[in-house]
């Protein structure tokens, strides 16, 4: 696989938001409120109503990169990384504001209906961080980085729904009464970065 933008794969919206800018190296969200993407776990409710870009492929193996820039401020604002196969199979990874000095870095993993969730704190000074989204197959890896060179492992999983075609992209979202500018840069997909045990073996 040969490098390609991420918007030359003719991206599909999976509930277009009301305001955002597309550009073929840039994209801006303006977020809802009460727009998120969760399942039963713990709060008990489901919310499906975040708007997701995103491209489909039949690439068993490939990573996928993106540079989020975010002027999140109110409770749970999040923008990032996702991979929505149906309103039961999704992933996210994001930095979701928590309060004036918190955020979570973090990923949602949602199999047969039912979400996780699992997170670090972080800095609420942060307000831009890269991604980058691994396939091998019906398993992933996301990392993250500040830079877009140094890249550290957030979570590795496998998705019951995501052995065949799947759909992948970026999302923004305001669960509770706010709204922010999410931005998004760098976005590349290119051979697998993730590699194997037996790429470990070789070193």
């Amino acid at each position: 696989m040969t490098n390609r933008k991420f918007t030359e794969m003719s991206p599909e919206w999976v509930r277009k938001p009301n305001n955002v800018t597309l550009s073929d190296d840039r994209i801006e969200i303006i977020t809802e409120s009460g727009t998120d993407l969760w399942q039963r776990t713990y709060y008990g409710f489901t919310n499906d109503n975040a708007p997701v870009l995103q491209a489909q492929t039949d690439e068993k193996y490939f990573s996928f990169i993106v540079k989020t820039q975010f002027a999140s401020k109110d409770r749970f604002d999040q923008c990032g990384v996702a991979m929505y196969l149906d309103s039961d199979n999704w992933f996210k990874a994001s930095i979701e504001y928590e309060y004036e000095n918190c955020q979570r870095l973090g990923s949602v993993v949602t199999n047969n209906g039912y979400s996780d969730w699992a997170t670090t704190d972080i800095s609420s000074d942060i307000k831009e961080m890269w991604y980058r989204f691994s396939r091998r197959e019906s398993d992933f890896c996301i990392e993250c980085s500040r830079d877009g060179e140094d890249f550290k492992q957030m979570r590795i999983f496998h998705m019951f729904a995501g052995a065949e075609s799947i759909k992948f992209g970026i999302y923004a979202a305001s669960p509770t009464t706010g709204s922010f500018k999410a931005v998004f840069t760098d976005m590349t997909v290119t051979e697998c970065q993730w590699r194997s045990d037996a790429d470990w073996n070789d070193k």
